[in-house]
C-alpha cells in the first residue's frame, strides 16, 4: 500500500512539475525550445544596451536612451522643455516626449534588409506561393478584372514596364551614398559640393535641383516616389538634367503611370520597390529610401530630415510650410539608427563631414547582439551560423546575367559568396518569418 501510495505521489509531482515547466515555457521567452539564449547572449544585449546609451547621450544634441524591463525594450527621452508642436489628426494629442523601442526588433531587421534586395521583381512572384493570384494584384490599381490577378496575363501587361526579371541591384554594391531629404533644413547649411562627393545619391517624390545646387547638390542617382509622385512621372524625370535616375516606386501602379512611361515616353528605368515592415516608427519615403539604401550600400549618410531639436513646424526646402507627421517620434528613430550604426545624420547643428559618431556600438557587438535578437523573436533560423537559415521559402533561380554580376565591386561579390549567391527578398508585411530566397541552379 505504501509503495502505491509513493507511486502516486510521484507522478502527482512529476505532473505538477511538468505543468510548471510548460507554463514557464511559455511565458519565458528564454527557455523557448530551440531558441534558448546563452550567457553570451545575455551579455550581448547588455552590452548593446551599454554603448547605445552613451551612443544617444554623446550625439543626441539632447536625448537620453533608458532601457527597459528587459533585454530589448529601449525608451529615448527628449528634455522636458521641448515643446512639441505636431498633432495626432485622430485624437488632437500633442506629440509625447519619449517614445518605447524594441532594440532587438530593429537589429534583426535591419541587419536583414542589408542582405535583401528591395527590388520587386517577377522571379519574386514566381517564386512565392501563390504570388500572381494573391499578392501581385495589391501592386496595381484594383479593379474587377485584376482582382486576384486571376487573369495572369493582364497582370503582366500591367506589369511589365517595371518588373524587371531578376535583381537589377544587389547588396554592397555600392559604397557610400546619400539620401537627402526634403527638410526646410537644408537651406541653412551648404552642403551641396560634398552631397555630390557620394557615390550615389538618392532623392524624394518631387524634389527639385535645379536653383538649389548650393543646398543639395547636382547628383541624383535614384528618386524614391510615393503615390502622388508616381501619377506625375512626366514632371518628375523633369527635375534630372541627365534623365539617368532610376524610378523607385513604393506603392502600387497605375494605368496613368504605365500611359506615360509609352506615351511620353520615360527612358529612366522604373522599379517597384519591395519593402521590409518595421511596425510602428518613423514613416514616409523617407524612412523607406533609408531603407533601400541600405539593401545596397556599405555605409549611408541622411542629409534634409528634421533632426535638430528646436523645430517650429515641418517645412520643404522648395514649398512652402505644410502639416508634417510625428517629427519628434522621427527624429527619436533616426538617431536610434545612427547609434545602431546605420547611418550617419548631416544637419545644421551637425555640419562638420569629419564628424565622429562617438560610441557606435562595433561590428562583433550589432553581430553577437543580432543573433539573441533573433533567438528572443524566434525568428525563423535564428542562432545558425548559416546566413541560409533565414530561408522560409527557397526556390530555384531563373536565369542571371553572369555579366552583370561579374562587374560588381568586391564587397558586393564577397557577399554573394557568403550567402552563395542566393539571392534574399524581404517578405512584405511578414516581419519575423524568414526570407523568400532563390539558389542558384548549379
Amino acid at each position: 500500500m505504501r509503495v502505491l501510495q509513493l507511486g502516486l505521489f510521484l507522478a502527482l509531482a512529476s505532473g505538477f512539475a511538468a505543468i510548471s515547466i510548460y507554463i514557464t515555457g511559455l511565458s519565458d521567452p528564454f527557455v523557448y525550445p530551440g531558441y534558448r539564449p546563452t550567457d553570451e547572449d545575455t551579455q550581448a544585449l547588455l552590452s548593446l544596451h551599454n554603448t547605445f546609451q552613451k551612443c544617444v547621450s554623446a550625439n543626441g544634441l539632447g536625448l537620453k536612451a533608458t532601457r527597459g524591463t528587459d533585454y530589448c525594450q529601449t525608451t529615448i527621452h527628449f528634455p522636458s522643455d521641448t515643446i512639441p508642436k505636431w498633432k495626432d489628426p485622430k485624437t488632437g494629442e500633442l506629440e509625447a516626449l519619449s517614445f518605447d523601442f524594441n532594440l532587438c526588433e530593429a537589429v534583426a531587421s535591419w541587419e536583414h534588409v542589408r542582405n535583401s534586395t528591395t527590388i520587386l521583381t517577377k522571379e519574386f512572384i514566381d517564386s512565392l506561393p501563390n504570388g500572381w493570384e494573391e499578392y501581385a494584384w495589391r501592386r496595381i490599381n484594383k479593379g474587377i478584372q485584376l482582382n486576384r490577378c486571376e487573369n495572369k496575363t493582364l497582370c503582366m501587361e500591367k506589369l511589365s514596364l517595371v518588373l524587371p526579371e531578376t535583381p537589377p541591384y544587389f547588396p554592397r554594391q555600392f559604397g557610400r551614398c546619400a539620401v537627402i531629404g526634403n527638410s526646410g533644413d537644408l537651406l541653412k547649411t551648404k552642403f551641396g559640393k560634398e552631397i555630390d562627393g557620394y557615390e550615389v545619391v538618392i532623392r524624394e517624390n518631387g524634389a527639385p535641383i535645379q536653383n538649389y545646387t548650393d543646398y543639395v547638390g547636382r547628383k541624383s542617382t535614384f528618386r524614391l516616389l510615393n503615390r502622388g509622385s508616381a501619377k506625375a512621372l512626366d514632371k518628375v524625370v523633369e527635375l534630372d538634367e541627365q534623365r539617368k535616375e532610376a524610378l523607385i516606386v513604393k506603392t502600387t501602379i497605375h494605368d496613368i503611370m504605365n500611359k506615360m512611361i509609352r506615351d511620353v515616353p520615360i527612358r529612366n528605368p522604373v522599379y517597384l520597390m519591395l519593402g521590409a515592415s518595421f511596425g510602428s516608427a518613423a514613416k514616409g519615403t523617407g524612412l523607406k529610401a533609408l531603407e533601400f539604401a541600405l539593401s545596397m550600400c556599405d555605409s549611408v549618410d541622411m542629409y534634409g530630415f528634421t533632426v535638430d531639436p528646436g523645430y517650429k513646424e515641418w517645412t520643404r526646402y522648395f514649398s512652402e510650410s505644410r502639416q508634417g507627421h510625428t517629427p519628434l517620434h522621427g527624429r527619436a528613430y533616426y538617431q536610434m539608427m545612427e547609434c545602431l550604426g546605420l547611418i550617419k545624420i548631416h544637419s545644421p547643428m551637425r555640419p562638420d563631414p569629419n564628424r565622429v559618431v562617438k560610441w557606435v556600438p562595433s561590428h562583433h557587438i550589432i553581430r553577437a547582439a543580432r543573433i539573441a535578437s533573433e533567438k528572443l523573436l524566434r525568428r525563423v533560423g535564428a542562432g545558425s551560423e548559416d546566413p541560409l537559415a533565414a530561408c522560409s521559402i527557397i526556390r530555384k533561380q531563373v536565369k542571371r546575367n553572369l555579366n552583370a554580376v561579374s562587374k560588381l565591386r568586391k564587397a558586393a561579390l564577397d557577399h554573394l559568396r557568403y550567402v552563395k549567391r542566393t539571392t534574399m527578398y524581404p517578405p512584405e508585411h511578414s516581419p519575423g518569418h524568414g526570407s523568400l530566397c532563390t539558389v542558384p541552379t548549379d
